[in-house]
């Protein structure tokens, strides 16, 4: 009942502002525009959402009230406590369900996202170890009907990658994969072990959200773009072309590689959204040390010395550390399963988020 006492004036604006909404929803001007309509289209649906759970808690609440006046009556009262019981318990839910949709909406949940591998510790294993990450993203992603596209790879000599950077385009994408940036920790034995012994190998994934190079200031004068020859894989036109595209950022020594397209214009425009992406973040995350320092636990800050998940293979079991939940389905997780293990991510980001609020409030 607290938590629903300080939010009444909130959720009551939300229902107001929802009754505008659709009453601008049948104007003709705004139909006519496209882009408009959508976005008020969106903004209603995500306000009636909130708004019919607000008027279900409204309802069970003057049922609660009524169903407490018949506690005095002998004949009802065990009707009264049954109907007071389950009332209650609904109530609760909602003010839970409540709390989760009035949460800050993350404005980057829309965007596509720029996902980047990298092998780390444990040599070679380590490389086949990242070869095998981007499949199980890849398999994800055609679970879900997303489009994937490889925008620079640099391959290990006994298999997988030294490094890979893709663009995972589709619905609500960051959304899903924002929390797999840190480290990702493997133990199996490598098949180049005669020994049968366990080897511990590590990989770091950093996931961005995909930004256009206009939303990031990006001064030319701090760009150094140099061209030279693609090596790799490739064909004979990459290696005879000085097509592949080196982009550095002066002020903060970030460097951006595209050589998988024949074509430098296209390597150039990849590095340069790669750039734009990875500067957009290094401010988001500069931002959050600085307004977040009473979280106990930033599981979607993309600190990528965080080790946040171990692979084990001889077990069969995949634990992720930050939310202590371990799951004994290691080939389905590798094979692209991995909706049940986001969604526990996501209920765990925004529990943690609630708890925060609440304790803001009281302070």
């Amino acid at each position: 009942m607290a938590t629903i006492d300080r939010l009444r004036s909130r959720l009551q604006s939300i229902v107001e502002n929802n009754q505008r909404l659709e009453q601008s929803l049948a104007d003709p001007d705004i139909v006519g525009d496209r882009e408009k309509f959508r976005k008020l289209s969106k903004d209603f649906a995500e306000g009636n959402e909130i708004g019919n759970l607000y008027q279900k808690y409204l309802v069970h609440e003057k049922d609660l009230a009524q169903a407490k006046t018949l506690l005095n009556d002998p004949e009802m009262a065990d009707i009264a406590k049954e109907e007071i019981d389950n009332l209650s318990k609904s109530m609760t839910k909602i003010e839970e369900n409540l709390q989760r949709l009035l949460l800050p909406k993350d404005p980057d949940d829309e965007c596509n996202a720029i996902l980047e591998i990298r092998a780390g510790t444990g040599g070679d294993e380590s490389g086949i170890f990242a070869g095998d990450l981007f499949r199980m993203y890849y398999r994800y992603t055609e679970r879900n009907r997303w489009k994937i596209e490889i925008l620079s790879s640099n391959e290990a000599e006994m298999g997988g990658f030294k490094e890979i950077i893709a663009r995972v385009e589709g619905n609500k994408v960051y959304s899903k994969l924002k929390f797999e940036s840190g480290g990702h920790r493997v133990q199996r034995v490598p098949e180049t072990e005669t020994q049968g012994r366990i080897h511990t190998s590590a990989c770091t994934v950093a996931v961005l959200p995909e930004v256009a190079e206009t939303e990031v200031e990006i001064n030319p004068s701090d760009l150094r773009i140099d061209t030279f020859r693609a090596s790799g894989a490739g064909g004979q036109h990459v290696n005879k072309t000085d097509s592949a595209i080196r982009v550095t950022h002066i002020p903060t020594g970030l460097v951006v590689e595209c050589q998988d397209d024949r074509s430098q214009h296209r390597n150039r425009a990849r590095a340069l959204s790669i750039l734009a992406s990875r500067l957009r973040e290094a401010q988001k995350e500069e931002n959050l040390k600085k307004t977040a320092s009473t979280r106990k636990l930033l599981i979607g800050s993309g600190d990528r010395s965080q080790r946040i998940r171990t692979y084990n293979f001889p077990q069969g079991r995949m634990t992720d550390h930050r939310i202590n939940l371990t799951l004994y389905k290691l080939p389905m997780i590798m094979d692209g399963d991995l909706d049940h293990l986001f969604e526990q991510l996501s209920i765990f980001n925004q529990t943690e988020m609630i708890e925060e609020s609440i304790s803001n409030e009281k302070n």
